[in-house]
């Protein structure tokens, strides 16, 4: 599936629109490169799942949890660009994580690539020649 993002203005419906598509998958790993917009998108997403926290990308603390109104859970929110070494992610308890039935949104995990589960949603996002996005992902 992809969803054009021609505009920023278009980030709350392609944030509801991929949400639908999400179906029961709780995993999702967001790739693109430097700039493409993942932080971007993850926070228009967690616009929609009405979450009332300030959203920035977690580059330091790894992970950040977020509230959601409409989900009525967490959202995990991680960032693995500054990510050392694999240990560092399993310190952290990513499997606690993963198998809590929650939400988890992932950039940059193409550094712990080994520690995904199977059933993970992998979603490129790239920036199009005429500056607009793309946001592909396999439907289940």
């Amino acid at each position: 599936m992809k969803i054009h993002i021609p505009t920023l203005d278009a980030l709350p419906s392609a944030a509801e629109e991929f949400f639908g598509a999400l179906g029961e998958r709780r995993v999702v790993a967001f790739y693109g490169a430097m700039g493409a917009g993942k932080t971007t998108f993850i926070k228009a997403l967690c616009e929609f799942l009405e979450v009332d926290d300030v959203v920035n990308s977690p580059t330091f603390a790894i992970v950040n949890e977020y509230s959601s109104q409409r989900l009525g859970e967490p959202v995990f929110h991680f960032d693995f660009y500054r990510i050392r070494r694999q240990s560092e992610v399993i310190d952290l308890g990513f499997d606690d994580y993963l198998n809590s039935g929650c939400l988890c949104l992932m950039e940059w995990p193409e550094l712990v690539e080994e520690l995904l589960p199977d059933d993970v949603l992998r979603v490129t996002l790239r920036e199009l020649p005429d500056g607009t996005r793309e946001l592909s992902f396999d439907e289940a």
